[in-house]
């Protein structure tokens, strides 16, 4: 990725930090793609020990990933400490009768994962992946998977936010997001093996641009991106941003389009041991 389209992570963890309160009232998006990605589990045969739920932001993955995998302790991880605070408060009503095992919540960023290496069976990340660089959040997700690891996770691509992006011609005022099919290839160049890659669009509709702004800062997607354009630019830039926005209006709403791939691959064995020698597989032959 190129070094101008890097998040700037303190952007990053500053603006999901103001958020945590407001988040859950308005992450509609994240909640409607949370639960399309938990069925792409369906009819994938897993019993992960471990789970991490990567980007886990205020928790509301935990329930879902429990009852599936009723087993498996949970960790959520997330960069933001009010975003794991908020993750705390939530307690399954089975977990607290059962006295079982709430999930362990951990801060840290995804690029540089404060877990053991090989210590989980599955990683989980809805919508968090495109805060980070691909190749280094990949490379840490096969890092803490053990081989036969499963990576399940969803993010943004390019065509996210087109209308905003054309409201704000000329000002970097909305992040960049990378294509499905570069995606698909890091994920091999990470050690991961079959990767499985999807995409829809989802719209949602709006009745003003400042309902558009007002939602992305509701839940702490502000644009964390160096070159960003600080500030809204002014009134005059403002107006000038809703009369092309209103371009977009159709029966009597604006959209707001996100381009949502789905991806999930398998943590590879190893082909080569720690000191770089050749991992050579010997098969029996069967008797004829």
């Amino acid at each position: 990725m190129p070094e101008a389209s890097v998040p700037d992570k303190r952007a990053v963890r500053r603006g999901f930090s103001r958020a945590a309160r407001t988040y859950d009232a308005h992450a509609v998006l994240q909640r409607e793609v949370g639960e399309r990605l938990h069925q792409h589990l369906e009819g994938i045969r897993l019993e992960p020990r471990r789970v991490l739920d990567l980007g886990c932001g205020t928790g509301a993955a935990f329930a879902a990933l429990a009852q599936r995998f009723p087993s498996a302790r949970v960790t959520g991880l997330d960069i933001a400490q009010p975003m794991l605070h908020q993750a705390g408060l939530r307690t399954p009503w089975w977990r607290r009768v059962t006295r079982g095992p709430a999930a362990a919540l951990v801060c840290g960023d995804a690029e540089s994962l404060p877990l053991a290496t090989a210590s989980h069976d599955m990683v989980f990340s809805n919508l968090t992946l495109q805060w980070c660089r691909p190749e280094a959040a990949f490379a840490e997700a096969a890092r803490i998977l053990s081989p036969g690891g499963l990576f399940l996770f969803s993010t943004l691509g390019p065509d996210t936010l087109k209308e905003l992006r054309s409201a704000f011609e000329g000002a970097e005022r909305v992040n960049r997001f990378v294509d499905m099919h570069d995606l698909g290839d890091t994920l091999v160049h990470a050690g991961f093996a079959d990767p499985v890659m999807e995409m829809e669009i989802i719209t949602l509709e709006y009745e003003s641009l400042a309902a558009v702004a007002g939602d992305l800062r509701a839940i702490g997607a502000t644009n964390a991106f160096p070159q960003r354009s600080r500030g809204l630019g002014g009134r005059t830039r403002w107006r000038e941003a809703e009369a092309r926005y209103e371009r977009h209006r159709r029966d009597g709403v604006l959209p707001a389009t996100y381009e949502v791939i789905y991806g999930h691959a398998w943590k590879a064995a190893p082909r080569t041991s720690p000191d770089g020698r050749a991992i050579m597989q010997f098969h029996p032959r069967r008797p004829g």
